[in-house]
Parts: structure tokens; C-alpha cells; sequence
């Protein structure tokens, strides 16, 4: 008898369910002027980054679900994807961190690190192994050019 094969915890549920840990975590924490500040330019930076990805896969004609990276069509290497092979989960994490500086508190930026760690050692891998196969070659080369998570652009010639 085959055993059937567990789905993994999509990333919108695990970033859904960060939110209200931290939510929980600093119910009585009450934001400042200076955080309120914080928060926004991160957030805003962050939405930035996910809009750009996003608009960028879809521009491309590819697969934008995080669930099933064996539906690309295309290696989008591009835009946001110049600096991060990860810009979408860079910027979900950049709203937990942001969130954790509005509330100033080290537990919800610790709930924030659990996230990046989730999904770097969960989601990210599953997805590398999917695009690998898929474009083999091209994708070897962009891993090597480019971080997991965020750093200088290659140099393009």
C-alpha cells in the first residue's frame, strides 16, 4: 500500500500564523512615535519588494504558487530576483521584523527569525530541488550568482 505523501504548510499559512503569534506576544506592548515610523518605512519597503516579485513572475508567464515550483515555465532572474533568489519571503519577513520594531519587542523579532528559518529550511530547499530539475543548468548558475536570501546584484556583462 503507498503511503500518502504529506503536503508542506503552504508559506502565506505559516507567515498568517507569525502574525497572530506575535500579535499575541504583544498585545500589551503599545507602539511609539518612533516605532510607528519604523514600522511604516519597513513595511513599505517590504510590500515594495513583494509587489515587484510578484509583478515580475507574472510578467514572465510563470508559476507564482509557492506550493508548486514544478509548474514554472520560466526562470525569472530579474527585478528583485537580481539581489534575492527568495524576494517574496524576504519581504514576508521583512513585515514580522517590521511588526516586532511597531510592538518593540525581542519576542515577536525572535518569532520573526523562526519564520526565516522555516522557510530556509522547509520551503526554500523543496523549491531549489523543483527549479534545479526543472532548469537545471541556468538555474546552477543563478544559485551561484545569486543569495538565498539578500546581497550585492552579479555583474552582468
Amino acid at each position: 500500500m503507498a503511503t500518502a505523501r504529506r503536503r508542506p504548510v503552504p508559506p502565506p499559512v505559516w507567515f498568517a500564523a507569525a502574525l497572530v503569534l506575535q500579535r499575541m506576544l504583544t498585545r500589551h506592548r503599545l507602539p511609539t512615535a518612533a516605532s510607528r515610523t519604523t514600522f511604516g518605512v519597513l513595511t513599505a519597503a517590504s510590500g515594495l519588494v513583494a509587489i515587484s516579485s510578484v509583478a515580475a513572475l507574472a510578467r514572465a508567464g510563470t508559476e507564482i504558487s509557492p506550493t508548486h515550483p514544478e509548474r514554472s515555465t520560466v526562470l525569472v532572474t530579474d527585478g528583485p530576483f537580481r539581489f534575492s533568489r527568495n524576494p517574496v519571503y524576504l519581504a514576508l519577513a521583512g513585515i514580522l521584523v517590521a511588526h516586532a520594531a511597531l510592538r518593540r519587542s525581542v519576542a515577536a523579532l525572535s518569532v520573526a527569525v523562526g519564520f526565516i528559518v522555516v522557510m530556509d529550511r522547509t520551503q526554500i530547499p523543496a523549491e531549489e530541488q523543483a527549479l534545479s530539475k526543472r532548469f537545471t543548468r541556468a538555474y546552477d548558475s543563478y544559485r551561484q550568482a545569486t543569495p538565498r536570501w539578500i546581497g550585492r546584484p552579479p555583474v552582468r556583462r
